[in-house]
């Protein structure tokens, strides 16, 4: 087994942990849930717009983008409610276009393959999704903490799953099985 892994299944174990607790949160406390998702946000792209490495001269495009992520960074810190607003509206024009792409490429293969509708009714059922985001956006918003609460739970229990595994093998001086 790899010592790399062997050695850090706790860390991959920890990480999981922290994607269930927050997973949980999510789901239970979506409110909160979302204004910790801003908060983080603002204060991560806040860090990224203040980095300069000190043996780099500062380059014009690397400038802008530190202004732009300061800006965006204190704009989700000051100003949450705007931000998830924001997050939400580019989420569900993302929907949208995405769904016009799927319609019109399902009416293109129809010609091709008489019958098909399925990608023609995913893309109407995307389009819906995106419209409904922006005529109702606190239920949108809702639904996307859900979504994310979710994927973070399952995503959690799958790293805690390898983890143990991990460990398990290392413990036993076992090498897995190569893939096939």
């Amino acid at each position: 087994m790899d010592t790399v892994f062997g050695l850090n299944w706790g860390v991959i174990a920890l990480r999981g942990a922290l994607a269930v607790a927050f997973g949980l949160y999510a789901l239970f406390a979506p409110g909160l849930a979302l204004a910790t998702l801003i908060m983080v946000f603002g204060a991560m792209v806040l860090v990224a717009g203040l980095r300069r490495r000190a043996h780099q001269r500062p380059i014009g495009a690397i400038v802008v983008e530190g202004i732009v992520c300061i800006a965006f960074g204190l704009l989700a810190l000051l100003k949450p409610g705007a931000t998830a607003v924001a997050w939400l509206y580019v989420v569900s024009g993302f929907a949208v276009v995405s769904g016009v792409l799927h319609i019109a490429a399902g009416v293109r293969l129809r010609r091709e393959w008489p019958g098909e509708w399925v990608l023609i009714f995913n893309g109407i059922l995307t389009v819906v999704f995106g419209i409904l985001m922006v005529l109702l956006p606190w239920a949108g918003l809702l639904s996307l903490i859900w979504l994310i609460g979710a994927y973070s739970l399952f995503f959690g229990i799958l790293l805690l799953v390898t983890a143990f595994r991990v460990r398990a093998a290392w413990s036993g001086g076992q090498s897995p099985r190569p893939a096939r």
